[in-house]
């Protein structure tokens, strides 16, 4: 099959190397000249593990290519992946202007039927929108060239997304046509083997399946953090908690860990787009509106702890900062928690040295040179006030405390991801500060 996937952002670029894996032909397309050049010579803009080994196996082979140009590869087409962003607008809608130019130049070019495919988060409507946009197109140009538009929203997780698009839980199609269904059937069927299935639905329900899923989980996380809030003032044990909730089978124990609020691309922007979606239709979203607020209020938690302990001045203190990227296994800093931390500590007079095992480089474009970045976890913490574990990357997990210690100068440590132990730290002589227990 011939595939063309429009945008080699995150979305964009997974969905098109391992659909090459599987041995369809696939054209990347983006209109940063300087990316798709980068591509072509195994440089890849984002971090995923796993990722550039089949990226760069597929472009060796041909079933991968790049284009700056989406006139000249759309004739041969037979699905088209628009993956381009969507940015969130002033008021949390979806900035919907690069999906629809995308369908304009679909329209304005298409020589034979194709399936145009919307991967990005759209909004429920968007693909009557898409549809829109090609007839346009066409009817300028006077042709009647049949063409379906469908929406299979993607489920990647940052960190593991190449193994959950080779090997998906399930994969949501929405079609219009039968016609659409067998061709996108025949194009996922390699990835059903496991036995996971396709789930074919109408549009609208595979637009809304795709916020839906985003805002539960976005839920979840906000429902931990403040019953964790609350266990500090009772004196309960957020982490006894979890596990008594989360061995509920009705709950289950994913996605309740407490923290200092959840980021990325997905969750923030996807649930205010929803909220923006309810309100366009009087339909006010009081849960997801509660979500947001408590994640917003989750971000400045550490904050508060680092003042109770140090005092409202932190002027003259250094705090080392342990993880930038908004989780472990990527380097994307969109709404990352440690941003919100490191502006806070910034603007009260602290100095930030800062160490991630790959996400420096893009908090630069974030932060600039108003921290320190690190080599390694030992020159993060040398003559610090206090350690702020910020991202739980695996290498945090068992570092030599004895050599930590010797080189702060105060043993302070804030666990944003209650990833140590209250006990142990206490015994390695540690002042120890963590989310949801009450300092020993």
């Amino acid at each position: 099959m011939k595939i063309v996937i429009v945008g080699t952002g995150y979305v964009g670029l997974v969905t098109g190397a391992c659909l090459a894996e599987v041995g369809t032909d696939v054209v990347c397309v983006d209109v940063n000249h300087e990316k798709v050049n980068n591509l072509k010579k195994g440089i890849l803009p984002i971090y995923e593990p796993g990722l550039d080994t089949i990226v760069n196996r597929n472009t060796a082979k041909n079933r991968l290519q790049y284009s700056t140009n989406l006139a000249e590869v759309i004739e041969t087409a037979e699905i088209i992946f628009i993956a381009v962003g969507t940015p969130p607008g002033e008021d949390g809608s979806a900035d919907l202007q690069y999906v629809l130019k995308v369908a304009e130049t679909i329209g304005e070019n298409l020589k034979d039927y194709a399936v145009v495919v919307t991967k990005s988060t759209v909004p429920v409507g968007t693909a009557l929108k898409v549809k829109d946009a090609i007839f346009q197109a066409l009817e300028k140009r006077n042709a009647s060239i049949p063409f379906d538009v469908a929406s299979n929203p993607e489920f990647l997780k940052e960190g593991a997304a190449v193994d959950d698009f080779l090997k998906p839980d399930r994969i949501v199609i929405g079609v219009s046509s039968e016609r659409a269904r067998n061709v996108l059937q025949q194009l996922y069927n390699p990835f059903t083997l496991n036995g996971h299935p396709i789930l074919f639905m109408d549009v609208p329900s595979a637009e809304m399946t795709k916020y839906a899923a985003n805002a539960m989980l976005a839920t979840k996380i906000s429902f931990m953090n403040d019953i964790a809030n609350l266990c500090e003032l009772v004196g309960a044990n957020i982490n006894e908690v979890r596990k008594g909730i989360g061995t509920d089978p009705r709950i289950g124990n994913r996605f309740i860990y407490p923290g200092i609020g959840y980021g990325g691309s997905c969750f923030p922007k996807d649930v205010k787009a929803l909220v923006r979606t309810g309100k366009q239709y009087n339909h006010k979203l009081r849960i997801l509106e509660a979500v947001e607020d408590v994640n917003e209020d989750q971000k400045k938690v550490l904050f508060a702890k680092i003042k109770a302990h140090f005092g409202e001045t932190l002027s003259g203190k250094t705090f080392a900062v342990w993880g930038l990227s908004f989780k472990p296994n990527t380097d994307d800093m969109r709404e990352a928690p440690s941003l919100t931390l490191i502006e806070a500590l910034l603007e009260a007079g602290a100095k930030v040295q800062a160490y991630d095992p790959v996400a420096m480089k893009e908090a630069k474009h974030f932060l600039g040179y108003k921290v320190l970045y690190a080599e390694d976890t030992i020159s993060a913490v040398k003559d610090a006030d206090a350690l702020l574990l910020v991202t739980e990357w695996n290498e945090f997990r068992l570092p030599d405390w004895k050599l930590i210690r010797e080189n702060m100068k105060s043993c302070v440590l804030f666990d944003g991801r209650n990833i140590y132990n209250a006990k142990d730290m206490a015994d390695k002589g540690f002042t120890y500060y963590c989310i949801g227990i009450k300092t020993l």
